[in-house]
């Protein structure tokens, strides 16, 4: 009976580390309007899709670069708008940490550049987590279930 009760701890062991998914939480909305239209504000987000944000190589030393934050910018280059819709990998969240304010830049020759950044909700969040999935959630909830089934069971005999 001893070994038994160790193999079925083992086997919900292994069901818990398979069902185990890491990922990265952060899902933003990736477009430009080089490419679609439908990227520019006002923005329809039922057009353009989430997409999920992976880690890339940045720089020479090729170090790996987690995704932080949701990211749009506005240019106005001699009098025509372009939008970018991406993830961001650094710098902070808005200004001072608040979302809520965008950060301007002007420059010479009619250059105008607005960065807005957000890590607060689904198409604009920002931690890496594990996720667990809904085949670990059930089978969390099916076996005590089991268990009960089983001591019932055995009690009848």
């Amino acid at each position: 009976m001893k070994y038994n009760i160790k193999l079925i701890c083992l086997l919900v062991a292994l069901v818990v580390i398979l069902f185990i998914e890491n990922g990265f939480a952060i899902r933003c909305y990736q477009c430009t309007t080089d490419t679609d239209p439908k990227c520019a504000d006002p923005f329809d987000n039922r057009t353009v899709g989430l997409t999920e944000c992976l880690p890339k190589e940045l720089g020479e030393d090729s170090r790996l670069a987690i995704p932080k934050m949701c990211r749009k910018i506005r240019q106005k280059v001699h009098g025509s708008w372009r939008y970018i819709r991406g993830c961001g990998f650094l710098g902070e969240v808005g200004i001072r940490g608040d979302e809520r304010f965008c950060l301007m830049r002007t420059g010479t020759y009619n250059i105008f550049m607005e960065y807005c950044s957000c890590n607060s909700r689904d198409g604009c969040n920002s931690s890496y987590l594990t996720k667990v999935s809904n085949m670990l959630l059930g089978t969390i909830v099916l076996i005590p279930v089991l268990k009960i089934l089983y001591w019932l069971y055995n009690d009848r005999k």
